[in-house]
């Protein structure tokens, strides 16, 4: 794999080894070769995992038999024994959920291992994000009390920093149990039992996991709790709890945590059993009306597939809608729901669309040079819809690489606002310094450090605004001011072949933390056109052979350009299937004139 020092175009473009701190020197003294690797790609796929960290064959085991012991979890032991005496003495357990596709994935998980593992009596609440706000709030408790009158409240990705609900839980007579992920503050809630890897006394070697792998811990090790206890018999067997990676994994990528060892394994495992068509009737009928074969399914379909398509039901209505799904036992009617969250989908990318456009409208108004933007973008509205904020925060990051917090009018009293931030730029951090600094203005926040979540008065906002960039001044320092693609280098035209793409998909599963592999060439434009609305379907060519290539959402006034004959594409290696037949094509990442 050739290292490019220079880069024949003016895009943002760099060598992934180079631009990754100490990665030449961990490369060398990396025990990877391309002796591991069975076939004619050795050296490239060698390069390319070391780049991501990956210095020994054991690194990319994939076994369900290598995820890290549950004993390592700090407070699993307290939570198990809790579990166990709800089952064994059938007391009344509500577990508290989350309205996203990693609480509602927890949510689904938990109500189904619980009931197989002997418990009769559990339901669970989604605190309605219009109505509740986030997490086990005082109001939910006493939701829950009346609904369902509980003995026990289990949180799934959420809790950690719940310390009014808990205490309001504590005062009725309830026990409650914290499962999160998420990154505590100073003080803990009162919770009879917290297990989050992200406690500061924890040791458990993956800071990563998402709720779903918490509440994944949680329950084997209850099961293995169980079996000592000879709970289980020939009437009342043991279950595999196995059968439910299929949910952990879609959690897992679709909450965007970093896939670290632990966290590929659950993705892997996952996938595989949703290959073989042995995965949850709403995942299949979910996939179904998306249109994807299940046999041809990635990681990446966990995120832009399946988890939009579950999150709508809590970005627009109830999350329960979703985790019904999830549950459903049998095809029909997890197919009647997949539909219904199919539809709110499509309203979810129609309001997107519009609160964009007014974003990009608003930030056009104050004609910003594109050269000396603010260092972070602080976008209000009070027509915007709080259940996209997120994700239209996301895309407008993308588009100006700053971070940036989206608010909509949570009532006439509070802004609730969702913030997406860059890589080297830890968003709940410089929230918490905000905080610290000008402790009047936030009202609340949590989060991690690519998304987090806060509220503050509207009257506040143009002193959070002035807030957010005095703080991020010093954390964008030394952030470059545009995306920067990295590279894995250039490919030959060898390389460009179907093979090599089934090699590299067969090679992850990549995500989050660990990115799908991207290479760049200078190509030869050979025909190019407009295919969708704004679309550019383009043939390029490399020595003697020729590829078809896509780029998504170009500049029309710019593109197609017939005045342009090569062009340097960052881009991935995708294969396409149409009418039964696959061919491989380059999915464009970044592209412009070579110079």
């Amino acid at each position: 794999m050739t290292t490019l020092a220079a880069r024949p175009s003016d895009l943002a473009i760099v060598n992934r080894a180079e631009f990754t701190p100490n990665s030449m020197s961990d490369m060398a003294n990396s025990s990877l070769s391309s002796a591991d690797f069975v076939g004619q790609y050795g050296d490239i796929l060698a390069n390319i995992y070391q780049s991501r960290g990956i210095h020994c064959l054991s690194d990319l085991a994939t076994g369900a038999k290598d995820l890290l012991h549950f004993n390592q979890l700090d407070g699993i032991a307290a939570a198990v024994d809790l579990l166990a005496q709800c089952i064994i003495q059938q007391r009344r357990v509500v577990i508290i959920g989350d309205f996203d596709a990693d609480g509602a994935t927890s949510t689904a998980l938990c109500m189904l291992s619980l009931r197989d593992l002997g418990l009769n009596n559990v339901n669970y609440l989604v605190p309605n994000r219009f109505d509740f706000g986030y997490g086990l709030s005082p109001e939910i408790v006493d939701v829950a009390i009346a609904q369902f009158n509980p003995d026990v409240l289990l949180t799934v990705d959420n809790g950690i920093a719940c310390h009014a609900g808990v205490n309001h839980a504590k005062a009725q007579g309830l026990q409650v149990i914290i499962t999160d992920h998420h990154l505590p503050a100073e003080t803990l809630p009162d919770a009879d039992a917290i297990v989050n890897p992200n406690q500061a006394h924890c040791e458990f070697g993956s800071k990563h996991l998402a709720g779903v792998g918490v509440a994944f811990y949680v329950l084997s090790a209850l099961k293995t709790h169980l079996v000592q206890q000879q709970w289980f018999s020939d009437t009342r067997p043991a279950p595999n709890l196995a059968q439910y990676l299929d949910i952990v994994a879609l959690g897992t990528v679709a909450d965007v945590v970093k896939l670290d060892k632990n966290n590929r394994i659950f993705v892997y495992q996952g996938l595989q059993r949703i290959r073989s068509g042995q995965c949850r009737p709403g995942i299949r009928a979910l996939l179904d009306v998306a249109g994807k074969p299940v046999d041809k399914i990635n990681a990446t379909d966990l995120g832009f597939i399946l988890g939009p398509r579950l999150n709508a039901a809590g970005r627009l209505e109830d999350m329960a809608q979703g985790i019904e799904c999830l549950l459903a036992d049998d095809y029909e009617t997890a197919r009647g729901m997949a539909h219904t969250l199919d539809s709110l989908n499509r309203q979810r990318r129609e309001i997107e669309t519009e609160m964009r456009e007014s974003a990009e409208q608003t930030l056009a108004s104050l004609q910003l040079d594109q050269d000396a933007l603010p260092d972070g973008l602080v976008l209000f509205d009070p027509d915007f819809h709080q259940g996209v904020i997120g994700i239209v925060a996301g895309r407008i990051k993308e588009q100006y690489y700053r971070p940036t917090i989206v608010f909509a009018l949570q009532d006439e009293e509070e802004l609730k606002g969702s913030a997406r931030s860059l890589p080297g730029v830890h968003i709940r951090d410089v929230l918490d310094e905000i905080n610290t600094r000008f402790p009047h203005i936030i009202n609340k926040f949590g989060g991690h450090a690519m998304a987090a979540g806060l509220s503050i008065a509207p009257e506040q906002l143009s002193a959070f605004t002035q807030a957010f960039n005095d703080v991020l001044a010093r954390h964008m320092a030394q952030i470059p001011k545009e995306a920067q693609v990295l590279s894995d280098g250039q490919l030959s035209s060898h390389h460009l072949s179907l093979d090599f793409a089934h090699t590299l998909n067969q090679s992850g599963p990549w995500g989050q933390g660990f990115d799908e592999p991207i290479f760049d060439n200078v190509f030869t434009l050979v025909s190019q056109r407009i295919v969708g609305e704004k679309h550019l379907k383009m043939v390029l060519q490399l020595a003697h052979l020729s590829i078809d290539a896509i780029a998504f959402n170009v500049d029309t006034a710019e593109w197609p350009n017939q005045h342009v004959e090569q062009v340097h594409v960052a881009y991935k290696l995708n294969i396409n299937e149409f009418r039964g037949q696959q061919t491989v094509q380059c999915m464009v990442v970044k592209f412009g004139p070579a110079r």
